[in-house]
């Protein structure tokens, strides 16, 4: 079955889908209005957008969410030592999702493909990211691992704090315990 997908800029008129899908996916209190918009703007630099979504007809059926090389705090989760490229020119892939009905048709890495030539743009060398190892089939890291990504350092307890917060993990509810596969795409 082929289907017409419609990729383009993220924008602020596509939060409300972008939240709903993501709590479809990750769970509830994975993202409001004030941290979809905080994300947005750490995605913004010299006019570039590097945040991307897709629609099938007039449904949000993906989105990746992509932080601007320095606009995006380096945390305990992040092993700089351990990169290729220096921290200032990496930028950060926050979230890339894709409704459970639409996955299997390449979306996700065209999302990474779109945000990746906008990061270029802004000054990236490359990007890094925390993937969620317990994704249906692992299917995060072999999709990441797909397009070029290389496993940095695994990090178990990842979203633990944001859970004890209110962050319900649809695996582990609100004691999460998943695993983070920190890997990164260098461009060329």
């Amino acid at each position: 079955m082929s289907i017409t997908l419609n990729y383009q800029q993220l924008t602020p008129t596509d939060f409300t889908a972008v939240i709903h899908l993501a709590t479809q996916v990750h769970g509830e209190g994975y993202l409001d209005q004030a941290s979809m918009q905080a994300w947005y703007d750490k995605g913004l630099k010299n006019g570039i957008n590097a945040g991307f979504v897709v629609y099938h007809e007039q449904h949000l059926v993906g989105f990746r969410i992509t932080y601007a090389v320095q606009q995006w705090q380096i945390d305990q989760w992040c092993s700089t030592e351990l990169w290729p490229v220096a921290a200032e020119h990496v930028c950060y892939f926050k979230c890339n999702t894709v409704d459970e009905n639409y996955r299997g048709h390449g979306i996700g890495g065209e999302l990474l493909k779109r945000s990746i030539v906008a990061a270029k743009q802004q000054g990236a060398r490359a990007g890094v990211s925390h993937l969620w190892k317990q994704s249906p089939g692992n299917s995060a890291v072999k999709y990441f691992t797909k397009c070029g990504g290389i496993l940095i350092k695994t990090h178990p307890d990842r979203w633990h704090e944001l859970s004890l917060a209110g962050y319900e993990c649809p695996i582990c509810h609100n004691n999460c315990h998943c695993e983070a596969a920190e890997m990164m795409v260098v461009f060329n």
